[in-house]
């Protein structure tokens, strides 16, 4: 099959996806949005659960390619700086050019809550997350235990739905309205630095 066309196609479920919700995912509705003959997606993915799985996969390669260039693969952040930069980056992108892949991705992680076959999808997905996070803040020269990386990577996480919404007071509220500080104020309570540590 034509890669670039399933290609097209999956990013077309995962714009249905952010706009429509699980209950929008219809090949009809990815053709559509693909701009491609009717019975197009249907023939590249036959069922809607093969739908699902593709735009799962989408979502992961998109992830990734996102973290290679902000600098969290290959040499890693390097220092305490690097690791600020590279985290308000992400969020960065959760709340701008990302944002219909985490609306996607969190649609998806509803439809795994039903569907066992997807949470085994997404299951690696999310752990690499945690592994990812740990492994930056580690190149970081952070004194890392894996209790104190799981807590920066959940508290990440859990920003992104109210980024994703957007609300301006609960963005003042998690304090999500200054990425740059929010950022550094987590870094600060999971390791705070001492009088003679760089500011």
């Amino acid at each position: 099959m034509n890669r670039e066309r399933r290609d097209q196609l999956r990013d077309a479920a995962i714009e249905v996806l952010a706009e429509a919700g699980g209950r929008g995912l219809t090949h009809r509705a990815v053709d559509a949005v693909a701009g491609v003959p009717l019975g197009t997606a249907k023939n590249y993915f036959p069922t809607r659960d093969a739908l699902l799985g593709a735009a799962a996969e989408r979502c992961e390669e998109q992830y990734r390619a996102v973290a290679a260039r902000l600098g969290a693969a290959g040499a890693g952040p390097g220092d305490r700086e690097g690791l600020v930069a590279v985290l308000r980056g992400l969020l960065e992108n959760v709340a701008g050019p990302g944002r219909p892949r985490m609306l996607a991705y969190l649609e998806l992680r509803a439809e795994a809550g039903r569907r066992s076959w997807l949470s085994a999808i997404l299951d690696p997905i999310a752990a690499a997350d945690f592994a990812g996070f740990e492994w930056a803040q580690r190149a970081a020269g952070l004194p890392v235990t894996p209790r104190r990386a799981a807590t920066v990577t959940l508290a990440l996480h859990a920003a992104i739905p109210h980024l994703l919404d957007a609300g301006p007071a609960t963005l003042a509220a998690a304090g999500l309205d200054d990425l740059d500080r929010f950022v550094r104020g987590l870094l600060d309570a999971v390791y705070p630095q001492g009088p003679g540590d760089a500011a």
